[in-house]
């Protein structure tokens, strides 16, 4: 096989389509619009969400809630999947990724302090519960906030 002899498969191209351009090409004079109405003319194709003036969708559907666009998301782990570390280990938030504790750390890392901990790790993540600071402290960790 050479590739000067390649060829497209059967009927995968097809010929360029030119509207307007005569009645011999078989699309001319309207060029596939019909006679006269809005679709006719040049320019058209109206507004977005028009519904030929009955109430548009999106203003017939109730608008409920309010969403903040300063706010952050922060994902929320248990201590008690600390556990998997190594005793004495430092723990960030690379470290929770290469885990699999976290895939996609977002704004933030939270540490709740449901479950317990048997480690001594030092904590480096953004935010920590109150309880779950206490029960790194207890089992002579550090809690350090980023």
């Amino acid at each position: 096989m050479k590739l000067s002899s390649l060829k497209s498969a059967e009927g995968a191209t097809t010929k360029s389509y030119r509207r307007g351009r005569g009645h011999g090409s078989g699309n001319g004079k309207t060029a596939g619009r019909g006679h006269k109405g809005q679709k006719a003319r040049s320019g058209s194709g109206g507004k977005t969400g028009f519904e030929g003036g009955q109430m548009p969708l999106y203003r017939r559907l109730p608008k409920r809630g309010f969403h903040n666009r300063n706010t952050k998301e922060i994902v929320a782990i248990n201590i008690s999947l600390l556990n998997v570390f190594e005793n004495g280990a430092e723990v960030t938030v690379e470290a929770l990724k290469s885990k699999g504790l976290v895939s996609n750390p977002r704004d933030g890392v939270k540490i709740l302090g449901n479950g317990d901990l048997q480690k001594k790790l030092t904590v480096r993540v953004h935010q920590f519960s109150k309880t779950a600071a206490e029960k790194i402290e207890a089992a002579g960790g550090k809690a350090e906030v980023i």
